[in-house]
This record gives C-alpha cells, structure tokens and sequence, in this order.
C-alpha cells in the first residue's frame, strides 16, 4: 500500500505549501490540476503523490483532494498579503485578492475541500459513483447547447423556461394536431438530452 492509499491527518501537506506556491509563481498564466500533479511528482521530495497515485479511482481523488485542500490553505496564508488562489482543474494559480474573496463570499467548493471529513472513509464504491455521475454531467452538459437550439433557446436558461418552449413546440408539431411526428420526435430527444423527460 503506497502513500495515497490512505487519509492522512488534517494538515498532512502543510510542508508543501511554500513548495506549490513557488511552482505557482513560476508560472503566473496558470498550471493545469494534471500538470501541476506532475510537476510535484518529478520531485523525489513528495512522496504523498506517488506514480500510481492516479492510476486507481480511490488513489485519484485521495491526490485530487489533497491537492484542491492544500490549495484552499495556501490562498488563505496568501490572503494575509492581499493574494489569493485560483483553483479550477483546467487553471490553478495565484491572483490578486478580489472584493469579493476578501469579504469571504460564500464558497461551496472551498467548504467541501477545506472539510478533510470530504476524505475521510470514504470508500472506492463512493469514488467510482462519483466518478460516474461526473461523466454523465460531462455526457449531458456535451449536448446542451445542441438540444437547446432545437428548443429555439440558449443558455442561460432555466428548467422552466425549457418546460415551457417544450409545451409550446410539442403542441404545435404533434401529429395529432396536424404536425410533423419527425420534429416532434426531434424536440422529445433534445429534452431527453436535457434530462428533463
């Protein structure tokens, strides 16, 4: 059993907040998740992010987690120097503090990850169920834009508003009423795309 096979204690990578902030302010423009997970794995110094750490789902979020909570940790010490942490998958680096961090916005994100109880027990089932609800956001979020369009609407949109130009364009083309059975098949499966039928 290697280093992310288990939870550490709270406060476990405290040691390497001076060393990501480093690796961050190497690179103003931004580090992805995956590339910065890299970076510290090329070092001999991190055994917390061992080579398999992300090739196991449990390993993987164990890293992920880790990571995203160490993150939090370090744009709070930063905070202090009016500095904060952009932490997204796709972008994590260091930015000036904005109003609206400064005056502690509510942040949902930032509860689940500084809360090491998000990692505590849980287990590889969770992770895998986790991991497949995100890739079925992932498949549904892919063909928004697309089943929108065939509701003639775009987002920002909410479920009502799409309820309701479904209600108008299901009346409209079904056969019963003298439409075209084809567009309202059409219309049925945008919403099926939409997960709302």
């Amino acid at each position: 059993m290697d280093n992310c096979e288990t939870a550490p204690p709270a406060g476990a990578w405290d040691h390497h907040l001076g060393r990501i902030e480093a690796m961050l302010r190497e690179a103003p423009e931004g580090l992805a998740e995956f590339e910065l997970i890299r970076a510290l794995q090329a070092r001999d110094d991190v055994p917390e992010i061992a080579p398999g750490c992300l090739a196991r789902p449990l390993a993987m979020y164990r890293t992920h987690f880790l990571l995203f909570h160490t993150l939090y940790r370090l744009g709070e010490r930063l905070a202090v120097h009016g500095e904060d942490v952009q932490v997204d998958c796709l972008c994590i680096r260091i930015l000036p503090r904005t109003t609206a961090s400064a005056l502690g916005a509510p942040d949902g994100v930032r509860a689940f990850y500084t809360d090491m109880g998000n990692l505590d027990g849980i287990t590889e089932a969770e992770v895998e169920r986790l991991l497949g609800s995100f890739w079925q956001r992932l498949a549904r979020d892919d063909g928004r834009a697309d089943a929108l369009a065939e509701l003639g609407l775009s987002d920002p949109v909410d479920d009502a508003a799409i309820r309701a130009a479904y209600r108008r364009l299901a009346m409209r083309h079904h056969p019963d009423r003298g439409g075209d059975g084809g567009r309202l098949r059409e219309i049925n499966r945008a919403m099926r795309t939409l997960g709302l039928q």
